[in-house]
């Protein structure tokens, strides 16, 4: 066996929890790190959206789900848009001494929830084209959604194409998410054993974003290739303090006809 295959499988391994959690910035009682970035740029506040989930059974949600890979042209509209944010990173109340955690409707470990969740809209119904980010603070509390524009994102389909490692497919979706991590709110209290446990996080997140997609009647796909140094551009991040870790494509599901 590689020695790098047994180094990543013992990554794998649940470490000593305890052991972390004694030397971390939060046993040392230095202060919490922010739950999210501030807005930043225009805010945008989304339409109103209702609860789709009440229409479909959870059982046929979960036969229904599938990885899509080929999209129509049809825009997703401002209320599905916000209502996948929101059922994804959307801040329902702060919890613990000093709001020390935020609760959401996706599980995170310790409730740390290190994640920012941006998005470039191609096609979305009342959202001029170009990159967003989420701003969960803005709204805590409250199924409202709003976003911080910005800026641009030109020559769409190449580009997304570079972005997520040459699947042409995904650059016909009218929607692509993409998920950064910023470690330091799970290392406050996880410190050695945070960035395991990070890794389990996100596919709690990608799962509620395909769910939620689905009971849209969107299709999703969860990608977990894409070039790094182009999507940290991108976004405007990069470095080790907040980087890309996932990207979902998302649109009306088509057929190969519509790539």
């Amino acid at each position: 066996m590689r020695n790098e295959i047994k180094q990543n499988r013992c990554f794998m391994q649940c470490p000593s929890f305890s052991g972390s959690m004694q030397i971390s910035d939060q046993a040392k009682g230095i202060p919490r790190p922010p739950h999210g970035h501030a807005a930043c740029g225009e805010l945008i506040e989304l339409p109103a959206f209702d609860t789709p989930t009440n229409r479909i059974a959870y059982a046929d949600l979960l036969d229904m789900r599938r990885s899509e890979r080929f999209f129509t042209q049809k825009a997703v509209t401002g209320a599905e848009l916000a209502f996948l944010l929101w059922s994804t990173q959307g801040i329902q109340s702060f919890a613990g001494a000093n709001q020390v955690a935020t609760l959401r409707p996706v599980p995170s470990g310790g409730a740390r929830h290190p994640f920012e969740l941006y998005f470039i809209a191609q096609n979305v119904e009342g959202l001029a084209p170009g990159l967003y980010r989420y701003v969960p603070l803005a709204h805590v509390g409250e199924k409202r959604v709003s976003v911080s524009y910005l800026g641009a994102f030109e020559d769409h389909k190449p580009r997304m194409t570079a972005l997520l490692a040459g699947q042409k497919w995904a650059s016909s979706a009218p929607l692509v998410l993409f998920f950064t991590a910023v470690p330091y709110r799970a290392e406050w209290r996880y410190d050695l054993a945070s960035h395991r446990v990070m890794l389990i996080d996100l596919g709690h997140a990608g799962q509620n974003v395909m769910l939620s997609a689905k009971a849209l009647n969107l299709g999703s796909c969860c990608c977990a290739a894409y070039d790094q140094k182009l999507c940290d551009e991108a976004l405007g991040v990069g470095g080790l303090e907040e980087y890309t870790v996932y990207a979902i494509p998302i649109g009306t599901p088509g057929t190969a006809a519509d790539k």
